[in-house]
């Protein structure tokens, strides 16, 4: 027995050594399953990340050759959230870690310190945040970007000591306000250089400019000041200056001209002035070409014409004079061209789209002359045309009509002849054409009935003649219809009512006849009517009263028949002035006598004799009506006041949506020298609640719709939670008495805000950075109820009045008391207009593509 233990032994000793070494985890594995848990992994891409599977075979993960060693974890663009671990840090011999492009939150640990071997470290476009670690220990790093997240606190000055670097990204973070580290220039090697977005101030600092190595040079969206220094020079090997959006005043070096391998600058958005200097000039590789908004002057260099790469050329802005270079664009291929808001002269140019790639062209604003060059016909890159307030004259080339690509022509402001092409039919992506103030003829092409997308059709102060087609109906997507001034005739088409989208008609000053179209009643969206200054006859049709008008002008027309009385509640009397037959519940007061057949007058004064008892019986039963009305709502207020007197506030219905301490008695016993403000939906009063409570605005509903405002604002603001939205704090309701609780803006209305001066000083209270503060605010407020709740909540009456300011100036949206829950995007009732005339919630706007800024 014994000699069998004896043999066994060894057999048990060599399996308990190997039951023990399987069962421990290799560091390399245990500190990558650390790092798997510290992540959000929705798409499963780490699955084969298990204590079952070699790190080496990890996805994402590369070791090195011939051995087990982690080198390499490369999970960029993953949809990976969560933190990254401290962990990370075990691995000695990481020499590349890739984790840019997914939501990664939190800090950054300093233990990725200890990761020595790394040469590359990419986490940028997350969402880290927090101060950087001092991560200088990394000596052997080559590339560091760590851009696009939220760092905070001080600008990582320590990335100075990071000798190896070539690329260096660390910018569009939110960093301390600070000036660039001199300690950026010990970095020889450095290639790429981006610092856009760093808070950054003062003057750009002499040693960046012995990184004679740089390549790409990024300092844009800072506020740094001075002259762009003469030694950029130095930086022989830069083909890209990025510098825009900053405060660098001065002229441009000459010394730009040493760059030969520069083929991309921008500059906007600065104030440099003077001119373009001959040396910079005469460099020939650029591709692109951004200096719009600044002081600059002069002409443009006649170089310019010869250049062979130029794609982008954007000079909007300045002043600049002259005539444009005549080859300009005849050997590029140019793409994009913006020289709007400069004083050029002369001819236009003619080769701007030689290349057949241009597909932004915009001119506008300049004193450009003569007729337009028909090279443009063959254009058909063409996406977006401008070249609206110049001095062209002649007919428009006719291609120009066609464009198949554009979604917006503008000629609007000049002085062109001739007529509309029906090639316009051809131009099927138009969202806008924009052709008023000019000296165009002829008649409206029935051709135009076949742009599907166009939304703006602005024809207005030209000598167009002949009927409105009837085709003008297809246009469904159609929000405003300008024709007014000019020789149109014939009736306003029925089918106008199949464009359910419109919100503006003008069709004033012309010499239309028939009469109002019943089919206008259709347009739900339809917030702007004006047919004034025609000769239309008939009676206005009374379906109009249902629509959400703002604004409605009948003036001055043959209309006959009474005023239906809802559209006399929009705008009073004066809009229905000038039509003599025209009669307000019988009566003749405006514009002059209704039209009575002289045959009837006889007919008329018997039938007076009996109307006028009739009439007089009428009259004494309303009035007594209306006093016994108002005496029994007296009793019931008195009632109601000696119920609040009573304490009888403790019947009271309170709907509480803040935690806050509220008492009903305070709320309802608030007296009128608390009275702060009045509006369309009630009176407001500021209430200082007792004990801790602070401070709330109270405001008490009108009758009438009290109910349906205060259903509203509880549906909409009960719901929602956002800074730049206001909160509301509490709804109580008794029978007809009604009061909202909201939080109180010490600052009142944008409104007011803009309209006060800062005690003491006589300049405006709301300087530029309160007013960006503001809009940027606002912005975000809707931002959140048109894209972060589900379904949408459209507001439909943003204004100055609607946006409350708090002690520090903070936006808040207020006023919700018509706003819709946009719960069916199909749904054929939804009025794009519905509060106040001239805004159109975004929601309801469809969205453009611009190329470099909104025009």
């Amino acid at each position: 027995m014994r000699r069998h233990i004896l043999v066994c032994l060894p057999l048990i000793t060599l399996l308990s050594l190997f039951l023990s070494s399987s069962c421990q985890i290799d560091p390399q594995t245990q500190a990558l399953l650390q790092f798997k848990a510290g992540l959000n992994d929705p798409l499963n891409h780490l699955a084969s990340w298990t204590n079952a599977t070699l790190p080496c075979h990890f996805f994402g993960v590369r070791c090195g050759d011939g051995s087990a060693t982690v080198t390499e974890i490369s999970l960029s663009t993953m949809n990976l959230s969560g933190g990254i671990s401290p962990s990370v840090g075990a691995l000695r011999d990481l020499t590349r870690l890739e984790l840019d492009s997914n939501s990664l939150s939190g800090p950054v640990p300093p233990e990725l310190g200890g990761c020595t071997q790394l040469r590359f470290l990419n986490l940028s476009c997350n969402v880290l945040s927090g101060e950087l670690p001092d991560l200088s220990s990394l000596a052997a790093l080559e590339v560091l970007d760590i851009a696009s997240n939220g760092f905070t606190g001080r600008f990582p000055a320590w990335v100075g000591n990071l000798s190896a670097l070539t690329t260096l990204s660390v910018g569009m973070n939110s960093y301390d306000q600070g000036e660039t580290p001199p300690s950026i220039g010990n970095l020889k090697n450095l290639t790429y250089l981006y610092l856009a977005g760093s808070s950054l101030t003062g003057m750009m600092p002499d040693s960046i400019f012995r990184l004679t190595a740089l390549e790409t040079l990024d300092m844009s969206t800072n506020n740094l000041a001075g002259a762009i220094p003469a030694a950029i020079g130095n930086l022989r090997n830069l083909w890209k200056i990025e510098l825009y959006k900053n405060n660098l005043t001065g002229e441009l070096p000459p010394e730009l001209g040493k760059l030969t391998k520069l083929r991309e600058i921008d500059v906007s958005w600065n104030q440099l002035n003077g001119g373009i200097p001959a040396a910079f000039a005469a460099l020939r590789g650029f591709t692109v070409i951004q200096l719009y908004h600044n002081n600059l002057s002069g002409p443009i260099p006649e170089e310019w014409g010869d250049l062979r790469s130029l794609t982008s050329f954007s000079i909007y802005e300045n002043g600049f004079t002259g005539e444009f270079p005549a080859n300009f664009g005849r050997f590029s291929p140019l793409n994009s061209v913006d020289i709007s808001e400069n004083g050029f002269t002369g001819p236009f140019p003619r080769f701007l789209c030689h290349g057949k790639n241009l597909q932004y062209l915009l001119a506008l604003q300049n004193g450009f002359s003569g007729e337009f060059p028909e090279e443009y016909s063959a254009c058909k890159s063409l996406q977006r045309f401008r070249i609206n307030k110049n001095q062209f004259t002649g007919s428009l080339p006719e291609g120009l009509w066609g464009l198949p690509a554009a979604t917006i022509i503008d000629v609007s402001d000049n002085g062109f002849t001739g007529t509309m092409s029906p090639l316009i039919g051809q131009a099927q992506n138009l969202n806008q054409l924009w052709l008023q103030n000019n000296n165009l003829g002829g008649a409206i092409p029935p051709e135009i009935g076949r742009l599907g997308q166009v939304q703006k059709l602005y024809l207005s102060n030209n000598s167009f003649s002949g009927s409105i087609p009837a085709e003008i109906g297809s246009l469904s997507q159609l929000t405003a219809l300008h024709l007014e001034d000019n020789a149109l005739t014939g009736a306003l088409p029925a089918d106008i009512g199949g464009c359910v989208r419109l919100v503006e008609i003008d069709v004033s000053r012309n010499a239309l006849t028939g009469s109002v179209p019943a089919s206008l009643s259709l347009l739900s969206s339809l917030n702007s009517l004006n047919l004034s200054h025609n000769q239309l006859a008939g009676a206005i049709p009374t379906s109009l009263q249902a629509l959400k008008l703002s604004s409605v002008d009948f003036s001055s027309n043959r209309l006959t028949g009474n005023v239906p009385p809802g559209l006399l509640v929009i705008t009073g009397d004066r809009p229905f002035a000038g039509n003599p037959g025209l009669c307000v519940d019988g009566r003749s007061e405006l514009g002059g006598v209704c039209n009575v057949d002289g045959g009837h007058k006889g007919g008329l004064a018997r039938r007076s004799a009996v109307l006028v008892p009739v009439l007089i019986a009428a009259t004494l039963l309303l009035v007594a009506g209306i006093l016994l009305v108002s005496y029994r709502s007296f009793k019931l207020e008195e009632l109601s006041r000696r119920d609040l007197e009573r304490g009888g506030c403790g019947q009271w219905k309170l709907e509480s949506f803040h935690p806050l301490e509220l008492d009903a008695d305070e709320i309802c016993g608030v007296g009128e020298e608390s009275l702060i403000g009045s509006g369309g939906t009630g009176r407001v009063y500021r209430l200082q609640l007792k004990g801790r409570g602070g401070v709330v605005a109270v405001k008490r509903l009108w009758k009438g719709n009290a109910a349906r405002v205060m259903a509203a604002e509880m549906a909409i603001l009960g719901k929602v939670r956002h800074r730049n939205i206001l909160k509301l704090h509490a709804c109580l309701s008794l029978g007809e008495l009604h009061f909202i609780v909201y939080e109180y803006m010490p600052r009142g209305n944008l409104h007011q805000a803009l309209r006060r001066e800062a005690k003491g000083s006589g300049r405006p209270e709301l300087d530029w950075p309160r007013r960006c503060r503001i809009a940027h605010g606002a912005a975000k407020g809707l931002m959140y109820l048109h894209h972060d709740c589900t379904p949408a909540i459209i507001h439909r009456d943003i204004k100055s009045t609607n946006i409350l300011l708090d002690e520090d100036y903070e936006a808040k949206i207020a006023d919700f008391g018509i706003a819709k829950i946009a719960e069916d995007s199909s749904d054929s009732e939804f009025s794009c207009f519905a509060g106040t005339h001239g805004y159109l919630a975004p929601a309801g706007v469809r969205s453009q593509s611009w190329p470099t800024r909104s025009r």
